[in-house]
């Protein structure tokens, strides 16, 4: 279905109100946000390949519309791989900076903020309505230690960031494509695991939380196999939630039905390990 509202046999519109302003009609082609996120940032500068996310930019509401195209140049980052961004500069400041992938609605990635504020997060999802949310909650609480990006995080993390340039990595909730056929789009795997080793300082904290068990125990085993992570608890086994992650609305439903929530907390080990 074409999003635009055009149509060549449409009826004359009724009279306005002449205090009123008149409804925007995109014309075929124009950009749902002119001054916010693009449909797809990186283009055709990259290989196809499997992915673990699928785009969605449906259900905006007027509010969520409004903040993407009133913060979007203040605090959004389209993920083009074209260039390689200076975290200080994206920020305004030098403090340490954890990368969340796939931030939902953003009311948790908020919460750590305002909890936080001398940790900044680069938050990257690309779920349109996420990212207007998020940043409106990051407006209203006065945030400033919020960045949302849109697109992928493979290309964010392989072209855009530099060595050792991330204190942290969270992962919370991500898809866990249940079938079997469609494992091979989990993120969580040792090649997603090897780049973001490499962009990551040592001692930075990959913290993942799933209500998938099956997905728990391939992460941990993924995890605990790649020689350039360390697991924080001593049993090797999954880590209670620390407090700093905020039970959200979605986890909670997901307890009250009886769901088991994992947390993975490791640690990028020495570079004296890097192979």
């Amino acid at each position: 279905m074409s999003d635009s509202l055009n149509t060549p046999d449409a009826p004359p519109s009724a009279p306005q109100d002449p205090g009123a302003s008149p409804r925007h009609i995109r014309a075929k082609g124009e950009p749902r946000f002119p001054d916010g996120p693009k449909a797809d940032p990186a283009g055709s500068h990259f290989e196809r390949r499997i992915r673990s996310f699928q785009p969605r930019r449906s259900r905006v509401t007027a509010g969520q519309a409004e903040a993407l195209q009133r913060l979007w140049p203040k605090w959004g980052l389209d993920i083009d791989g074209q260039r390689v961004i200076d975290l200080g500069e994206l920020f305004g400041n030098n403090r340490p900076v954890v990368l969340e992938i796939g931030f939902g609605m953003g009311e948790a990635t908020a919460a750590m903020a305002a909890g936080d504020p001398d940790t900044n997060i680069l938050a990257v999802d690309v779920h349109t309505p996420g990212q207007g949310n998020l940043l409106n909650l990051a407006d209203h609480d006065g945030l400033t230690n919020v960045r949302v990006g849109n697109g992928d995080a493979i290309i964010l993390l392989r072209e855009m960031l530099g060595p050792d340039s991330l204190d942290g990595l969270r992962v919370y909730f991500p898809d866990p494509w249940p079938k079997k056929r469609h494992h091979k789009r989990r993120l969580i795997q040792p090649e997603f695991l090897t780049l973001a080793a490499t962009r990551l300082k040592p001692g930075a904290i990959v913290h993942c939380a799933t209500d998938w068990e099956p997905y728990a125990e391939q992460m941990l085993d993924v995890l605990t196999a790649h020689p350039d992570f360390e697991n924080t608890q001593a049993d090797g086994g999954f880590a209670p939630r620390p407090e700093f992650r905020p039970l959200t609305r979605f986890e909670g439903q997901g307890l009250d039905k009886g769901h088991v929530v994992n947390d993975l907390l490791f640690r990028r080990a020495p570079h004296s390990r890097d192979r």
